[in-house]
Order: C-alpha cells, then sequence, then structure tokens
C-alpha cells in the first residue's frame, strides 16, 4: 500500500487527546504529581543501602498526600454527581 493511501487512510483519526481527555488529565493531575512523588519516595528506599529517617519520613508524607488529593478527588466527584434532594425530585409516572 503507498504510503499516501497509508495517510489518506488515517486521516480522519484523532492525532491526540481530545478537549474532555485534557480535561480530565488536568483535573487528576494532583493525584499524578502525589503517585510520582511516593513512587520516588520508595525508589530511594529499595535502592538504598541504609534508608535514613529522612528517607522514611519523605515516604510517609508522600503518602498522606496522595490519600489527600484522593480524598479531594472523590469529594469533587460527590459532590458532581450528587442526587437531587428528595423534595425536588421528579417523579415519573408509568404509562
Amino acid at each position: 500500500m503507498p504510503r499516501q493511501a497509508i495517510a489518506s487512510a488515517y486521516a480522519d483519526e484523532p492525532t491526540g487527546p481530545t478537549a474532555a481527555e485534557l480535561a480530565a488529565i488536568e483535573l487528576e493531575w494532583p493525584l499524578i504529581a502525589a503517585e510520582l512523588e511516593v513512587t520516588s519516595a520508595e525508589i530511594v528506599l529499595l535502592t538504598s543501602t541504609a534508608p535514613t529517617e529522612l528517607d522514611w519520613r519523605r515516604l510517609r508524607r508522600a503518602e498522606r498526600q496522595r490519600l489527600r488529593v484522593l480524598a479531594e478527588l472523590a469529594a469533587a466527584e460527590a459532590a458532581r454527581v450528587r442526587p437531587a434532594p428528595i423534595g425536588r425530585r421528579r417523579h415519573v409516572r408509568a404509562a
């Protein structure tokens, strides 16, 4: 198959993330950063011949930060999908 035919076959395929995907990444970026910090602290502990108290503190701090960010994301998601109060719900009548 010629190169031009291959290129035109995929011309309508997206070449990058959509706006919605970028928004989701932006929303989750604090969690990504916190998980990277946990991973970095774990690497230091695993590769050190004698981990120090500061190394362990760094890991605990990173884990607390990750939990904080997870709680914030969960609260934001719960607020986003929270149902209407009971008195304001619309009832659908069966036909």
